[in-house]
């Protein structure tokens, strides 16, 4: 069997990362910025919500587990689309099927997680954009009608990426010490959190 060693420059690379990851937890307890402040409202907003955390770390993870020549692809993608459902959400268009397809993007990617199941790029790409849609309509029907859209559009799109940023990094992180069985486990988690929503 072999031996798993931590390489001590992996480490040192990651701890920027792990210490970005801490800062939202202080930052908005404290910042004294209510719903006038776009950009931090944004930002909060994903971050607020275990499904939408779940969900945008989902969609890293399965970028870099299933499509590893075009790992940024999907994210690029997610968080383009999710632009647009947010312009839909803001502008109050009824989308009946968006809480629909918050919880349906905790069961799928949890599940594509769960059986390290590829599917054709078509069928991923279509899939990403209506998970995008989607979220991006969740956080558009909820901002405050006091604050700029194009900040709060900008904070919501940035969590976003870097939710899927971290989805990624744990993905590279599993694949490079072998652990691929967390993230079989942490798909099982995110599709259960999926049932639990489709129950309530």
């Amino acid at each position: 069997m072999k031996k798993l060693t931590l390489n001590p420059k992996l480490l040192r690379s990651l701890l920027p990362v792990a210490l970005l990851l801490l800062l939202p937890l202080p930052l908005f307890a404290h910042t004294g910025d209510g719903p006038h402040n776009g950009w931090l409202h944004g930002f909060a907003h994903p971050l607020s919500g275990l499904d939408h955390v779940l969900a945008m770390t989902a969609v890293g993870l399965w970028a870099a587990q299933a499509h590893d020549r075009i790992v940024w692809l999907f994210p690029l993608i997610f968080v383009a689309v999710m632009g647009v459902g947010g312009l839909l959400g803001m502008i109050t268009l009824p989308v009946a099927f968006a809480e629909h397809g918050i919880v349906l993007s905790l069961l799928v990617l949890g599940g594509l997680l769960a059986v390290r199941q590829r599917l054709p790029l078509s069928a991923s790409v279509l899939l990403i954009g209506f998970f995008a849609l989607s979220h991006g309509y969740a956080h558009g029907s909820e901002m405050p009608a006091s604050i700029s859209m194009a900040s709060y559009a900008a904070g919501f799109m940035l969590a976003t990426m870097l939710l899927h940023l971290g989805g990624i990094g744990l993905a590279l992180l599993c694949k490079r010490f072998a652990a691929t069985f967390w993230m079989r486990f942490g798909g099982i988690m995110i599709a259960c959190y999926g049932g639990f929503l489709l129950t309530q």
